[in-house]
């Protein structure tokens, strides 16, 4: 970008600079709305809402985002990451394999084209979020989007079983819902810590219990054993390296009373896993763990037989006999699009972690920085976990957290890129053509300066 102002005359500089701000602006505001619909589905409890496609208007929106912005941000497709060109490869061999699905072609198609409005989603995260008042800003959607939802669950569904369809979408489900409660407490737990005043840190603390009630309602083992370790993970982070010993108090406190008060459910479900049911409904639980080893081994024999192209996306729920899809993420990326895509899936989640790993390693990260990189590690460890149980395959919460892996990371670089060349032009006069061209010229040999 800095080139091609320098290709244009300077009377127009600032009217070029107003139109790249400008179109940057519209496209990151729809891709925030994008974001607040996926997450939050507010046609599920604002009445009227449900008759109008939020989620396809502000999905088209954001490709016209995408396409508008080409060009004219910091970024461009060029400096795309590894991670994002995985998913841009696994998007596009899901699209392409779906026409050969030896199911349902025009199924895979319609849910792969869901996939690649995700992709867009990604990479205008990639390509927008150049500061870090932004990347805060899509992390808040998240995080609050989810809170509501859970508020809305306890208050509309406390009398229904396991918070079972009260919400429709990926809610609808209990342990889908289960899921994205893991995933958005760490961030909901980072706004708690960086709070500033008792309001804030009010609301984050009220949104985090109406989680934590909401999760233990949903009975969900999955859910309970990916809460298990993301939490053991956030609690390291913040607890234990942050110095916050009453947090992690704290913590296991009002675990231990939401488990007392709310648990029963949850307990009974895992000891229907021994077999020993005591009612029908703990049978129909210790039923649910035969089906899912059952569903797994079909999996296992659905990438034998279609180890190249796979079943075609959401295509196995048809081919099993069963009618549901596999619980576990890895099993049904392999068997829905074979190892190819399973390889691609499993690099990009890779990459995610690099990003994080080589992130922690660093010494001069800004408080608020950490923090957010301690909540990204343990979300994407808890979906890890979480994704051996659960069919989460297309879940856009697991993608956006790599790319905001990716986004703190190109934030990090561009920094430590522009900081030998700062002091330099506060300080001095580049008037002299002498001075400019020797510097010029050390700027071409130093790998930090380009």
């Amino acid at each position: 970008m800095p080139e091609k102002m320098e290709q244009v005359p300077s009377a127009r500089r600032p009217l070029l600079a107003r139109a790249t701000e400008d179109a940057g602006r519209s496209a990151f505001f729809w891709l925030c709305a994008f974001w607040f619909v996926y997450c939050a589905r507010p046609e599920d409890f604002i009445p009227g809402l449900k008759y109008i496609p939020l989620a396809k208007i502000t999905g088209l929106f954001t490709l016209i985002g995408l396409l508008s912005s080409a060009g004219k941000t910091k970024r461009s497709m060029h400096d795309l990451p590894r991670e994002g060109r995985y998913l841009l490869a696994l998007t596009c061999f899901l699209l392409c394999t779906s026409v050969i699905s030896p199911v349902w072609r025009t199924g895979a198609l319609l849910r792969s084209i869901d996939l690649a409005k995700g992709t867009v989603a990604w990479v205008l995260t990639f390509l927008l979020v150049t500061s870090f008042k932004r990347l805060r800003r899509i992390i808040f959607i998240q995080a609050a989007s989810v809170a509501m939802i859970a508020t809305v669950s306890v208050i509309k569904g406390h009398n229904t079983p396991r918070l079972e369809g009260v919400l429709n979408g990926m809610y609808f489900n209990a342990n889908d819902l289960a899921f994205a409660l893991v995933l958005s407490l760490p961030f909901c737990l980072a706004f708690f810590l960086q709070g500033r005043d008792a309001v804030r840190k009010a609301f984050w603390l009220f949104s985090m219990m109406f989680m934590g009630i909401a999760l233990i309602l949903t009975a969900s083992r999955a859910g309970f054993i990916c809460l298990l370790i993301s939490g053991s993970v956030t609690l390291w982070h913040f607890g234990v390296k942050g110095k916050r010993p009453q947090l992690i108090l704290g913590t296991f406190v009002v675990a231990a009373i939401l488990l007392i008060v709310a648990g029963g459910r949850l307990k009974d479900r895992f000891v229907a896993l021994s077999g020993h049911a005591e009612d029908s409904k703990d049978q129909s639980a210790y039923g649910s763990y035969v089906q899912r080893k059952a569903l797994m081994i079909s999996a296992v024999q659905a990438m034998v037989k279609y180890p190249v192209y796979g079943l075609g996306v959401g295509n196995f729920v048809s081919w099993a006999g069963y009618w549901r899809e596999v619980h576990n993420s890895y099993l049904e990326m392999g068997a829905e699009g074979g190892f190819p895509a399973l390889i691609l899936y499993l690099l990009f989640f890779a990459r995610g972690f690099a990003n994080l790993k080589e992130l922690r390693k660093r010494k001069d990260l800004e408080p608020h920085v950490l923090l957010f990189v301690g909540a990204l590690h343990s979300s994407l460890v808890g979906f890890i976990v979480g994704a051996l149980f659960e069919p989460e395959a297309y879940q856009l919460f697991s993608y956006i957290a790599v790319a905001q892996t990716s986004v703190i990371w190109a934030i990090i670089h561009e920094k430590d890129a522009g900081a030998p060349t700062a002091p330099v032009l506060s300080r001095f006069s580049l008037s002299n053509r002498g001075i400019r061209g020797r510097l010029s010229g050390e700027s071409s040999r130093n790998p930090l300066v380009r």
